[in-house]
């Protein structure tokens, strides 16, 4: 006999490769942002960030100054990074297109349930996407690095009451850091794998290939 699913409660969406297809405009800023060092050395960076979906940025320049550069990044220079990174990205991710169904599942999904964002974005400039992309209405809360998204969920859970019923609550993301997040904080999880992508989660994961496939 099958376990009957709870009633979904809230649902907690990454922002990149699964509300706005802006994966490819990443990628291209941290191959210029590495570009001074050679195109090895800047495939090799656009390698690791795309290995490392949901990751911040900073982690990721750090571990590839560490490990492709052989130095640590300072603190300054790491600032400077950081601030060309989103200079480079961020007129561009307002702009981007949606992955197909986004807008719609948002804008019907607002009037019946919690909706939350939790990104490896940083808190300030996802904020300013989000807003400059007329969604902000929508969510309860849009939630950007630092922390790590595992804290992040725990802490919406906490502040909303959904803690005591945690598989009422869906994540749905496109990276093995999201899926780790869900794992870690016993929600429930879709993956996003957009055509011509191999998943990068377990076997048995629930994905989809686009929101139009989300089913709450």
């Amino acid at each position: 006999m099958r376990t009957r699913r709870p009633p979904c409660r809230a649902i907690i969406f990454d922002f990149d490769g699964v509300i706005v297809e802006s994966e490819h405009i990443k990628s291209r800023a941290f191959a210029a942002l590495y570009a001074e060092y050679g195109r090895d050395v800047a495939d090799a960076v656009v390698a690791h960030h795309e290995q490392n979906g949901g990751v911040s940025r900073r982690k990721k320049i750090r571990y590839c100054h560490r490990t492709l550069l052989g130095r640590e990044v300072g603190d300054e220079e790491l600032e400077a990074l950081c601030r060309r990174f989103s200079s480079l990205v961020e007129g561009e991710v307002v702009d981007c297109l949606w992955v197909p169904g986004a807008r719609g599942v948002i804008e019907s999904q607002a009037t019946l349930r919690l909706l939350f964002v939790v990104s490896g974005t940083p808190h300030e400039e996802l904020g300013r996407i989000v807003m400059r992309r007329g969604l902000a209405s929508f969510f309860t809360e849009v939630w950007g690095s630092p922390p790590e998204k595992a804290v992040t969920v725990e802490g919406i859970l906490s502040r909303h009451r959904l803690d005591r019923d945690r598989r009422s609550v869906l994540f749905v993301g496109d990276a093995v850091a999201d899926w780790r997040a869900a794992r870690e904080t016993g929600v429930r999880f879709v993956g996003r794998v957009a055509d011509g992508k191999a998943s990068p989660f377990p076997a048995g994961t629930a994905v989809i290939r686009d929101l139009r496939q989300l089913v709450v």
